[in-house]
C-alpha cells in the first residue's frame, strides 16, 4: 500500500533555519520529504493539496518539562482516572508534538509506581502529540530550594542505587534526570546517569560556584527552569544562576509566563546564552486547558485562580500555560525574532533531547508540523507523524474528534 502524500501550502514557514515565504511542504507517509517555494510543486493528481493560506508553519513544538494538562498529572499516573491520552490531544491543539511528562518528588513507593505506570500508557499509540521520555524532577534536590514539592519527599544524598530503582520502574525512559549538583553523591550520579545514556539538569539547588563547575566538568550540561528554585543573581555570591547563564556549555529551560521570571530578566538570559542554548517550556500542571479550581500537582494540592498555579501556603507551583503562548511571550519579552524564538521550541530540545528525527522543516525528518494563523498567532492545524491530529474547523482530522 502506497503511503498518502499531501501537499501543505502556506504563506511561509520557519525550517527554523530559514524563512520561506508561499511555501510548500511535501510529506509522504510520516516525512517530508522536499519543501520550497510552493510555485516549485506541480499539482499531481494522486498528491492531496492542503491549502493553508493565512497560516504560517513551524516544526511542531517539543515540550520537556510539562507535569500535566487536560485533567491528567503524570506523577500520580498510577492513581489517575485518566491516561495520558488526553495530554496528548490536548497537546496536540495547542501545536505540541512531542513532549516529556514530568514526575516530581513522592515517597519511594510512590514515584516507582507512578513511573510504572506511565511508563506502561506511553508505549500505546495515543493519537495526537507523542510522549517521547519522561522528565524526573527529584528526589534528590536541597530542601532548601524544594519549591512547590513536599519538603519531606525530598532526599539530601543521591543515590544511584535508588536512581537505578527509578530508572528500571520507568523501563528506560527517563530521558532528562534533575537534581540538585551540591548533594553528597551527586557526582557519582551525574556519571551513572550519562552511562545510562540520561541527560542530568541542575536545578532545585543552592549549590555553589565550586560545586556547580565540578558538575559541569562531570557532565551535568543542562540547567532546569533557569532563575527558579536556585539563588537569585548576586554581585558577590555566585550560584547555579549565574554559571548557568555566562557557562555556554549549559542549556537552559525557561517558562516565559511573565510571573515566574519577571519579562526584563527573560531578556537578560535571553541576551547573555548562545540562541541555540535556550530551551522553552511550559511546566504546565493538571489544570492546563480547564477552568480554574483546585488540582493535583503530585500528592499536593494546587489552586489554579486567573490561570496562576500556588500551593496552598501561595508558592508558585508550574503554570496552565502551553508553548503555544509561550512562544508568542517569548518574542514579546526578549529581542528575538519569531524564526529565533520558535527554535527555543523546536530545534533546541529537539537536539538537547538526542531527538535528530524531528524539530525542523526538512526532507527526511518527521512530519511534525502545527500551523499559525496570521496575527492572531493562533494554532490552527497540527500534523503528528504526518497524520493531521488537530484542525480548528474539524474537516481535514485524520482521528476522531476530542470529546
Amino acid at each position: 500500500m502506497k503511503e498518502k502524500r499531501r501537499l501543505y501550502i502556506a504563506d511561509y514557514c520557519f525550517t527554523p533555519y530559514e524563512s520561506i515565504s508561499r511555501c510548500g511542504i511535501l510529506c509522504s507517509g510520516e516525512r517530508i520529504i522536499a519543501i520550497g517555494g510552493a510555485s516549485a510543486f506541480v499539482k499531481e493528481s494522486k498528491v492531496e493539496i492542503i491549502d493553508v493560506s493565512g497560516a504560517y508553519a513551524v516544526p511542531g513544538f517539543i515540550d520537556s518539562h510539562i507535569h500535566g494538562c487536560g485533567g491528567f498529572d503524570s506523577s500520580t499516573a498510577h492513581r489517575s482516572d485518566t491516561d495520558i491520552g488526553v495530554m496528548c490531544r490536548v497537546l496536540s491543539t495547542h501545536g505540541v508534538t512531542s513532549f516529556l511528562p514530568t514526575v516530581i518528588s513522592a515517597p519511594v513507593s510512590e514515584m516507582l509506581a507512578a513511573l510504572d505506570a506511565l511508563s506502561s500508557m506511553m508505549e500505546k499509540d495515543f493519537p495526537g502529540a507523542q510522549p517521547v521520555g519522561i522528565h524526573l524532577e527529584g528526589p534528590f534536590l536541597s530542601r532548601a530550594k524544594h519549591g512547590s514539592q513536599r519538603e519531606d519527599d525530598i532526599l539530601s544524598r543521591a543515590d544511584t542505587v535508588l536512581a537505578d530503582e527509578l530508572i528500571a520502574a520507568a523501563k528506560g525512559k527517563i530521558k532528562i534526570f534533575t537534581l540538585a549538583p551540591e548533594l553528597p553523591g551527586s557526582l557519582d550520579l551525574i556519571e551513572f546517569l550519562l552511562e545510562k545514556g540520561i541527560t542530568p539538569s541542575m536545578g532545585h539547588s543552592l549549590a555553589d560556584e565550586t560545586q556547580v563547575l565540578m558538575a559541569v566538568d562531570a557532565g551535568a550540561r543542562r540547567c532546569t527552569h533557569i532563575y527558579n528554585g536556585m539563588p537569585p543573581l548576586h554581585h558577590r555570591e555566585v550560584s547555579l544562576t549565574a554559571i548557568a547563564l555566562t557557562d555556554d556549555r549549559i542549556t537552559i529551560e525557561i517558562i516565559v509566563d511573565g510571573r515566574h521570571i519577571h519579562p526584563t530578566m527573560i531578556e537578560l538570559a535571553c541576551r547573555i546564552k548562545p540562541k541555540d542554548k535556550i530551551i522553552g517550556v511550559s511546566d504546565a500542571i493538571q489544570g492546563a486547558g480547564l477552568n480554574d479550581g483546585t488540582y493535583q500537582l503530585g500528592a499536593s494540592q494546587v489552586n489554579v485562580e486567573k490561570g496562576v498555579v500556588t500551593t496552598p501556603d501561595g508558592t508558585m507551583a508550574g503554570t496552565t500555560m502551553t508553548l503555544e503562548q509561550s512562544w508568542e511571550q517569548l518574542v514579546s519579552y526578549s529581542l528575538f525574532e519569531n524564526m529565533e524564538a520558535a527554535a527555543c521550541f523546536t530545534s533546541n530540545p529537539a537536539k538537547s533531547l538526542g531527538l535528530e528525527d524531528r524539530g525542523e522543516l526538512r526532507p527526511g525528518k518527521r512530519a511534525d508540523i502545527a500551523f499559525f494563523e496570521g496575527g492572531t498567532n493562533k494554532n490552527i492545524l497540527t500534523v503528528a507523524k504526518g497524520k493531521i491530529v488537530f484542525d480548528i474547523n474539524g474537516k481535514l482530522n485524520d482521528i476522531p474528534e476530542l470529546t
